[in-house]
């Protein structure tokens, strides 16, 4: 997947801010805060939502909040279920598919809680 594609498919204005961000998230195998990305981008924080915002609006981009009350993106490529640790608040991707299904209802996002194993273990 290339940043530049993916805004031109989107018939979007190609910038540094827009591509930049993409390429921190396509290259990652997780969802991302803000605070875990700033650093990497030489952009402030209102063009970061700015262009995130405009990702979400076009289907690039999906996000969800996790128990730390962060707001968490990732690459809107393929659907996929999230485990989040009720004590150490990490995230995992679920990569086999889960099918929960609800009349007259179009289902975006599963977010299941519980204790990972590294917490178990403790």
């Amino acid at each position: 997947m290339n940043a530049e594609k993916l805004i031109n498919k989107k018939n979007l204005k190609l910038t540094t801010a827009r591509k930049a961000i993409l390429e921190i998230f396509i290259n990652s195998n997780r969802p991302l805060c803000y605070e875990e990305v700033k650093n990497s981008l030489s952009m402030d924080k209102a063009t970061f939502y700015r262009n995130i915002t405009k990702f979400e609006e076009e289907h690039i981009i999906s996000s969800f909040e996790s128990n730390d009350k962060k707001r968490y993106y990732e690459i809107q490529n393929n659907p996929h279920a999230h485990f989040i640790c009720s004590k150490c608040s990490s995230i995992e991707c679920i990569p086999q598919e889960l099918e929960l299904k609800l009349p007259k209802h179009e289902i975006d996002n599963i977010i299941i809680k519980g204790i990972c194993p590294l917490c178990l273990e403790k």
